[in-house]
């Protein structure tokens, strides 16, 4: 049977109506799946919308109404957009299904049982836009915290943390292995600078104390998921991806058949989270080298 050609795009976060960035990213895919389409190739584009977290959350907050019915809204948004622009997507991801909801929390209880999870205190700076916690890597030369890090709050709190750390010697093996699994080059070379600088192990969890918007960890219902985490899984839940089943080889046909996928992203979002978090997530669950996806980086 031919290999499917799988093309994804960053799915887009429902925290406000979509704009021209949202547009070009997913017509730039549209044409490279109807150019496999044209060549003969069986093709499965998946594209979607994130609905988790923090901004979500405020937003809906802010307009009076529940998150599920905020996101519900937004989302149409996006669909009515491809359809006015004739963007001819296979799959349609939206990671507030219980599909999607499965998978995640299969991920985490099989990365909590082989111990890549533990819990942790961890008090720092913390970044609302990013929603993500801060170090001293991420300031500038002047010892600030960048414009693109949005409103700055100190917190401290308890936490859950997958050991990202642990596979940065095998990211950087990769990298320097693979000289197409980042287009252009010169982005994997920006990569491949920023895997250098990973000292830290990755909060992949927010307490319901201040964040319940989001999927609920499977090993502490006090915790919800970190929107990252939650969202780059998409691109294999859609799939048909299996987190019950060990190996890759025991994945049914249709997964195998369609995944490794092309992986349309912004620079905005290749570091840290599809060049780092999503590259060691794959690799933490039994991903072999031979089938990481290939990222396509405009922008």
């Amino acid at each position: 049977m031919p290999k499917t050609f799988f093309i994804t795009t960053a799915i887009d976060y429902t925290n406000s109506p979509p704009h021209v960035g949202h547009a070009y990213e997913k017509v730039l895919a549209d044409v490279i799946a109807r150019y496999q389409r044209l060549k003969g190739d069986k093709v499965f584009f998946l594209t979607g919308v994130d609905q988790h977290g923090q901004k979500v959350q405020q937003s809906a907050a802010k307009a009076g109404i529940p998150p599920s019915e905020f996101v519900k809204g937004i989302t149409q948004k996006f669909i009515d957009l491809w359809k006015k622009l004739d963007v001819q997507y296979d799959g349609w991801a939206e990671t507030t299904s219980d599909r999607h909801k499965k998978v995640v929390q299969g991920i985490l209880q099989r990365l909590f049982d082989e111990g890549q999870i533990y819990k942790d205190k961890q008090a720092g700076y913390y970044s609302v836009r990013q929603e993500q916690f801060l170090t001293d890597k991420e300031r500038d030369a002047d010892g600030q915290f960048g414009p693109e890090w949005g409103q700055i709050e100190f917190r401290e709190e308890e936490n859950y943390y997958f050991r990202l750390s642990q596979h940065k010697a095998w990211l950087l093996q990769y990298l320097e292995k693979r000289a197409d699994a980042v287009i252009p080059d010169f982005r994997r070379t920006e990569l491949r600078n920023a895997a250098e600088k990973i000292n830290a192990d990755l909060c992949i969890s927010r307490p319901k104390s201040r964040l319940d918007w989001g999927i609920d960890l499977p090993f502490d219902k006090g915790f919800v998921t970190y929107v990252w985490f939650d969202a780059l899984t998409n691109y294999i839940s859609f799939a048909g991806y299996d987190p019950s089943l060990s190996t890759l080889n025991s994945q049914s046909s249709t997964f195998r058949d369609t995944w490794p996928a092309v992986q349309v992203i912004g620079k905005d979002v290749l570091v840290p989270a599809h060049g780092i978090y999503w590259l060691i997530m794959l690799h933490a669950i039994g991903f072999p080298d031979d089938k990481m996806p290939q990222l396509l980086v405009h922008g």
